[in-house]
């Protein structure tokens, strides 16, 4: 961890300790400190998940809200940092998953196999079945149906009687055997 952002998490600590002891404005001075880099890493979780990031700010005060709800659950002998971020990651996901999280692909990625000449397009829908073959039949069967036949995850889940959950969970095993073998090509 660097120096920098040690000392920062040291500072949250004794902040948190002073509040939890009753001290309020090291309070508002811990929330003041932690806002700005619970927004960054919110924007930032936002983005890897491929969402905009027009909504970080709701999150970021869903965070402040259960730091400050669960502050009594503060173990005051270990660092501050865990605890917050351990809460933040939580919020984000739940965040994520109230929007239905999506898979959001750049067209121009495909640009290669996208329909154009007939012969070419029969050859790319033999190359997609060549690649599903090789994965096992839950994850091709999710893959093809949310990614070929552009089926929601609910209508998936529905159709091959599966939780959305394990929908989910097989879309990204697939996708990402897929990649691994298409970068290893």
């Amino acid at each position: 961890m660097p120096g920098q952002v040690r000392e920062q998490v040291s500072e949250w600590t004794e902040l948190m300790q002073l509040a939890v002891a009753g001290d309020n404005a090291a309070y508002h001075r811990l929330l003041r400190a932690i806002a700005p880099v619970l927004r960054a890493t919110t924007q930032r979780g936002l983005a890897r998940a491929g969402q905009p990031t027009d909504s970080s700010e709701d999150i970021v005060q869903e965070i402040l809200l259960a730091v400050h709800l669960k502050r009594h659950t503060w173990d005051r002998t270990a660092p501050f940092g865990p605890w917050l971020f351990a809460i933040a990651r939580n919020k984000l996901i739940d965040a994520l998953r109230r929007r239905g999280r999506r898979v959001f692909v750049d067209i121009d990625e495909f640009a290669d196999v996208l329909p154009g000449e007939p012969e070419k397009e029969t050859a790319s829908a033999r190359e997609v079945d060549q690649h599903l073959a090789g994965l096992p039949e839950k994850q091709r069967d999710v893959v093809r149906s949310i990614a070929v036949d552009s089926v929601s995850i609910k209508e998936t889940a529905a159709r091959l009687a599966m939780s959305e959950g394990a929908v989910r969970v097989a879309l990204h095993r697939g996708l990402a055997s897929l990649a691994a073998k298409l970068k290893g090509n």
